[in-house]
């Protein structure tokens, strides 16, 4: 199935880290997020790729058409440096598409420009690529094949750091605590979609809002639930969250190394 990632956000809740650099390409280590991601979708067989761009799309398509392999893995150099041999290679199957979305549009605006490079799909990925998991992508896509569903959605608990009223009389808040306790579910941003969404988005929608909306009036939107790891690069906080993990090799969204 190919791949859609949502690659023109403004990024802004990271301008601590950089002004500079788009979202998809803050580094976990030595590879930026969609990388990674992308790396995740490769691991279950899906390497067709379509990056919708916008805020600093040059960047993006700078890093992958200057992409060098033996930077980032093992190799063996020799006859005086004329002969790499990879021991290991990444991306040397992908296929990217890189496509200009607009600076400021919305996702469904993303999505329906990107529509002719979705000719001949039935079914396709997308993703905000801005949060990396262990979910079992595998069994979504099962699950979502089985169904009549228009659009699969994973849905994950809030994030444990954040708080809030449960419950309260007259003003008097009686119990505060995490929103876990509350039993919420949250949009993680994995979507499987068929081509029929297209009929349901109209000009000026965002894709999570109306669109959403037409498809519950139709029974055709699903939920796949997953209380595993998932964690959002959405701050800097985000940013040094990940590093951590990356410097103490407690990275579980790196399901191809397992």
């Amino acid at each position: 199935m190919k791949v859609v990632l949502f690659c023109g956000g403004l990024g802004t809740r990271l301008r601590e880290h950089s002004e500079e650099i788009p979202k998809p390409l803050v580094n976990i280590g030595r590879r930026p997020i969609v990388w990674h991601l992308m790396r995740y979708y490769a691991h279950f067989g899906h390497k067709d790729f379509v990056l919708c761009l916008g805020y600093r799309g040059d960047m993006i398509r700078e890093y992958f058409v200057k992409y060098r392999e033996c930077l980032t893995n093992d190799f063996v150099l020799s006859e005086g440096g004329r002969k790499i041999e990879l021991l290991s290679s990444d991306i040397e199957d992908w296929r990217i598409t890189f496509v200009d979305t607009g600076l400021h549009s919305s996702i469904a605006e993303r999505l329906m420009r990107v529509r002719r490079h979705l000719e001949g799909e039935d079914a396709f990925l997308a993703n905000y690529a801005d949060a990396l998991t262990d979910m079992p992508l595998d069994r979504q896509i099962a699950d979502f094949a089985a169904s009549d569903a228009v659009v699969s959605f994973v849905a994950v608990p809030p994030a444990t750091s954040f708080h809030g009223v449960l419950g309260s009389e007259n003003g008097t808040v009686t119990e505060f605590g995490p929103l876990r306790k509350m039993g919420l579910w949250i949009n993680g941003g994995f979507f499987c979609m068929r081509r029929e969404i297209f009929d349901h988005i109209e000009k000026g929608d965002e894709l999570v809002e109306k669109p959403f909306d037409r498809l519950i009036a139709r029974r055709k939107l699903r939920v796949y639930r997953y209380d595993g790891f998932w964690q959002q690069m959405d701050t800097f906080k985000d940013k040094i969250t990940y590093d951590r993990m990356e410097g103490r090799g407690d990275c579980p969204w790196k399901l191809w190394q397992r």
